[in-house]
């Protein structure tokens, strides 16, 4: 009875999840499936939105990891969506299979040294700014190209733009976060920020020390055109995302207090089931996959519409 009743598991997951899965780089289509491919038509009407998925691992390679439907719906929401005459296109961008220069199979995770080489996340933006140079020389202008992310691929998408602001027109940044479970393994809503942070470097002294090397070098920026939206209840750093508002450039919204937007409740999905974000393992940090996130859209285009100019 019990080996049915995991199987039955197995096929209910299965059926939801895991068929949901995308393991391909190219442009989403409105129903958020994955078209491969760079080929656009009128390439100086366009609007190229690079998507960078989060990660599993920090510095380590994932094979046949990217995202799932889930990840895109709302991305998929704005395609099509037309600023100016111009019409957006979004790319789903795959770079899981890279691996940093001190991967976790080396123990560094655990280790008390300073990461030394490119990290993962340097490597992730070394691709992007390949496939920014790839759209730009089939004729896409470098300020209608933004780059985007969730969670890791947030964190990406301000070193990017910390460190190159010149390549591309902006980035919109969705809950980054590349650390761990920060803001509840730490209680940092019990002990306070500091505390957390100093209980993290004790145990873990060299991702703490690249985490504030990472946050030092984008604060460095004079200008990080970044929208990034955090959550107060995302596990992650939910609770250690002040410092955005001390970084030039970045426009910070803070998504509501509990898993409603606008009064409204949440649900994510993928191609064929629906459930509330309460019922994730994570909710805060699934809030801009929810359908209600769909709200600040007109927010996301107009900023759109401001680095076009």
């Amino acid at each position: 009875m019990k080996k049915i009743f995991l199987i039955l598991i197995f096929l209910l997951i299965s059926n939801n999840v895991y068929a949901t899965k995308i393991l391909e780089s190219g442009f989403i289509t409105k129903s958020a499936k994955v078209n491969e491919g760079i080929v656009v038509e009128d390439p100086k009407n366009k609007i190229i939105i690079i998507f960078n998925h989060g990660q599993n691992t920090n510095d380590t390679a994932k094979k046949k990891e990217c995202v799932w439907a889930m990840d895109l719906k709302n991305q998929a929401s704005l395609v099509d969506k037309e600023i100016n005459g111009k019409r957006i296109m979004v790319y789903n961008f795959c770079t899981n299979d890279i691996a940093g220069d001190m991967s976790l199979k080396k123990g560094w995770w655990k280790s008390k040294t300073p990461y030394v080489g490119k990290h993962k996340l340097d490597k992730r933006v070394e691709k992007n700014l390949e496939l920014v140079e790839k759209f730009v020389n089939i004729g896409v202008p470098r300020k209608q190209i933004i780059i985007s992310g969730h969670s890791c691929g947030g964190l990406l998408t301000l070193m990017l733009l910390s460190a190159h602001p010149e390549k591309v027109g902006g980035g919109i940044s969705y809950m980054q976060a590349c650390f761990g479970k920060l803001s509840k393994k730490y209680k940092v809503k019990k002990v306070g920020e500091e505390k957390a942070l100093e209980n993290f470097k004790k145990k873990r002294p060299g991702p703490a020390e690249l985490r504030q090397r990472q946050i030092d070098n984008i604060k460095k920026s004079n200008n990080v055109p970044v929208l990034a939206f955090t959550h107060p209840k995302d596990k992650y750093e939910g609770l250690l995302s002040d410092w955005l508002e001390e970084v030039s450039g970045v426009k910070r919204i803070v998504i509501s207090e509990n898993y409603k937007i606008n009064g409204k409740n949440c649900v994510v999905g993928g191609y064929d089931w629906k459930e509330n974000v309460s019922t994730q393992k994570n909710p805060g940090h699934v809030m801009n996959m929810a359908d209600c996130f769909q709200y600040y859209n007109p927010l996301i285009l107009d900023y759109i519409a401001s680095r076009i100019k």
